[in-house]
């Protein structure tokens, strides 16, 4: 299994734990990003710079992943693009997409997206908290610790 992060948006509480998971199951992990991106220094992780764009990040993720990969992003229609090359994909607050659920969060994002397209104000997400990273923390490590994923 290889690790991706989408790194546009990676918020900052999230790099240690992601690097804590790195080192100790010496996880190879490519962070993908338009500009340069700090997880950390390890042996295990490679920092990749896409042209600037809208979906660069995503396209190049995509083009690299390989079935039973994890990929970390916010990005809802990517999880789906992963989830659809049967990968895993987990949310900066913890949520694992899967083929069970991913198309009601697209659905949801598409809704939301067209509410605000007619001009109408909507809330964003919730400020990003040390709650969120504990529970990305949890879901992260519960995955990590299953059998059936190869690390």
């Amino acid at each position: 299994m290889i690790l991706y992060i989408d790194g546009d948006a990676f918020p900052n509480l999230l790099k240690p734990i992601v690097l804590r998971a790195i080192e100790r199951l010496e996880i190879e992990t490519i962070v993908i990003a338009n500009k340069k991106i700090n997880i950390g220094k390890s042996k295990n992780i490679k920092y990749m710079i896409v042209d600037a764009g809208a979906d660069e990040a995503d396209n190049k993720i995509v083009e690299l992943l390989n079935e039973d990969d994890l990929v970390i992003t916010a990005d809802i229609p990517l999880a789906d693009r992963v989830i659809t090359k049967n990968a895993h994909a987990i949310d900066h607050r913890g949520a694992m997409y899967t083929q069970d659920n991913i198309k009601q969060y697209l659905a949801y994002r598409n809704l939301m997206q067209e509410i605000r397209n007619s001009g109408e104000m909507t809330k964003g997400p919730a400020a990003f908290c040390s709650k969120d990273a504990q529970q990305f923390a949890n879901s992260l490590n519960s995955f990590l610790q299953k059998p059936n994923n190869k690390i």
